[in-house]
């Protein structure tokens, strides 16, 4: 069975990986941050079992440039915006670039070599 993404920001790309592109700017906060509202959809389309009440609030995983980073969602950036913190964005920022989301199993072995775990209560 083949994984279907019907979000239109992201096409599948690779075996592990979809192609979107984003406006990328930076932002104060410490961690990366979509548009909640598209974080909760992608999230639900890609790292969902399909097995009842699950979380939506995981972490998404992008590669931006040369890096992986964990995502998570905020009311405040507007759909279609990655906000990355200042310490990891470039001079060339606010840009629109193309952005690798990881699938839900390259994201959940990236999120664990950095020490997340999944909430096993939704």
């Amino acid at each position: 069975m083949s994984e279907v993404i019907t979000h239109s920001m992201f096409e599948r790309f690779s075996s592990g990986y979809y192609l979107g592109e984003l406006y990328v700017e930076p932002h104060d906060g410490e961690r990366a941050v979509i548009q909640q509202a598209d974080h909760e959809h992608v999230n639900e389309q890609l790292y969902a079992a399909g097995t009842g009440l699950e979380r939506l609030d995981a972490p998404l995983v992008m590669k931006v440039g040369g890096g992986h980073i964990p995502v998570d969602g905020d009311e405040a950036v507007p759909s279609g915006t990655l906000a990355v913190p200042r310490a990891i964005a470039d001079e060339t920022l606010p840009d629109t670039r193309n952005v690798l989301l990881a699938d839900a199993d390259r994201a959940e072995n990236l999120l664990r070599w950095e020490g997340w775990e999944p909430s096993v209560n939704a």
